[in-house]
């Protein structure tokens, strides 16, 4: 594997906390929300917006972008491997119904992650086995951010960490509440949307999302 793609996996597997932002937001607010998590420690931010189009998605990559590099942290675009090429992004996240995993391999450098979302252990083992760099696992509940979501549930989280090999962000309407299940599953790297950036203090939130899945996810994954 490239180097740099090894050091950025590295980042990744140990950032125990990823943070996807809210396209129901303006971007000067999710800016300032990517802002407050990354001084709490947050180390992988994904871009997600299925709104704007693409100049408006462009611009605000490289503002993230350039946050992210500032914190050693890693920028990841959902969907959109133009943009995320076109910027220089660690990586690209893409789902069932985009560009297949190989076609994205023939798009980007070879130094950049390539994530893949999954709802099924099948889905999972089969983009482990085509070389996702991870998965992106659920929805684990339900979530008002993707309401098309299908519904995991920690019970088949536990199925997937078994079945692959790859590292796997659990996902889908995690909260402080529920996240003791989830960590109980076997997760040790968790994505979160409303619940950083919905809090009234993002900084706050993010800070103690990250202390407690340092704290309970387990040991030698």
């Amino acid at each position: 594997m490239n180097e740099e793609r090894q050091r950025r996996l590295t980042v990744l597997r140990d950032a125990g906390l990823y943070l996807v932002t809210d396209d129901r937001q303006a971007p000067a607010e999710r800016r300032r929300v990517v802002e407050a998590a990354l001084r709490a420690g947050v180390r992988v931010v994904q871009l997600r917006d299925k709104r704007s189009l693409g100049g408006a998605l462009l611009r605000e990559a490289e503002e993230l972008l350039a946050l992210c590099r500032a914190h050693d942290a890693l920028l990841i675009v959902n969907d959109r491997v133009d943009v995320a090429a076109a910027v220089g992004a660690h990586g690209v996240h893409v789902g069932q119904e985009d560009l297949p995993l190989a076609a994205v391999r023939r798009l980007v450098p070879p130094e950049m992650l390539v994530g893949v979302s999954a709802s099924t252990v099948a889905e999972a083992v089969a983009a482990d086995r085509a070389g996702a760099d991870y998965i992106g696992f659920g929805a684990l509940f339900p979530t008002d951010t993707k309401r098309d979501a299908e519904y995991a549930g920690p019970a088949r989280l536990r199925e997937v960490l078994a079945a692959v090999r790859c590292p796997v962000v659990a996902i889908g309407g995690i909260t402080a509440a529920n996240l003791p299940e989830v960590l109980a599953a076997g997760a040790r790297l968790v994505a979160v949307v409303s619940a950083v950036s919905a809090a009234a203090d993002p900084y706050a939130a993010a800070r103690a999302l990250l202390a407690a899945v340092r704290a309970g996810a387990p040991r030698g994954v």
